[in-house]
């Protein structure tokens, strides 16, 4: 199985050498460069084609989210990762909605970072603990009542979805389901299709405001 190869995007030097350092003794992850900026991210996301990319959410001239937006555009291959200070919702929610995948706070371990590229490179949605709370909490708060919704999705697709929602990952539902990996991942890309949406992170975001999960 190939290294992970994770791009650092990053202003603060000090965080950005110490994320490399600390990340580069991990089993399995290749840090394969770190810039400053969100257009030198962009240059490099084209060029190095990581697996993920560590994204600060506050940069200079162009934020985080606006980076990620361009990059999943581009590149819905990439997964990206949020490292923020913030955890507002008006944060998070973006992040989400641009495309990334996981959001962590920068408060977060050596060993949660780690398992987070783990998670995101694997296609899970990945919350730091403080950041999925307020996830829950805003989708409990602003849940809509709903008979039926997504007509489009079969009974099974459905079920799979509510699961996807629940941040389980392809493994965990084939378990659940007693279903092959493979089949999981065909009903995984039949659903993100029939709901016309980006990836897995979008998939849970729609599904989430519809009421599901």
């Amino acid at each position: 199985m190939h290294n992970i190869s994770v791009l650092i995007v990053d202003d603060h030097l000090v965080l950005r050498s110490g994320l490399r350092l600390l990340l580069e003794s991990e089993t399995g992850i290749e840090i394969i460069a770190d810039t400053e900026s969100a257009e030198a991210g962009l240059r490099l996301a084209a060029e190095l084609q990581p697996d993920v990319i560590l994204m600060d959410i506050q940069l200079p001239n162009m934020n985080g989210i606006e980076a990620t937006r361009q990059i999943k555009s581009v590149n819905p291959r990439i997964q990206i990762l949020m490292l923020s200070m913030f955890q507002d919702d008006d944060s998070v929610f973006a992040a989400i909605r641009a495309g990334a995948q996981g959001y962590l706070l920068k408060g977060a371990t050596q060993e949660e970072i780690a398992q987070a590229i783990r998670g995101v490179a694997r296609g899970e949605a990945v919350f730091g603990a403080g950041v999925a709370e307020r996830v829950l909490q805003y989708f409990a708060a602003t849940r809509p009542i709903a008979m039926q919704v997504f007509p489009e999705l079969t009974a099974r697709e459905r079920e799979i979805l509510e699961l996807i929602t629940q941040l389980c990952s392809n493994a965990t539902i084939a378990l659940r389901l007693e279903l092959s990996p493979k089949t999981v991942r065909n009903y995984v890309s039949n659903i993100i299709a029939k709901l016309q949406v980006a990836d897995r992170s979008e998939a849970i975001w729609v599904a989430k405001n519809a009421g599901i999960g």
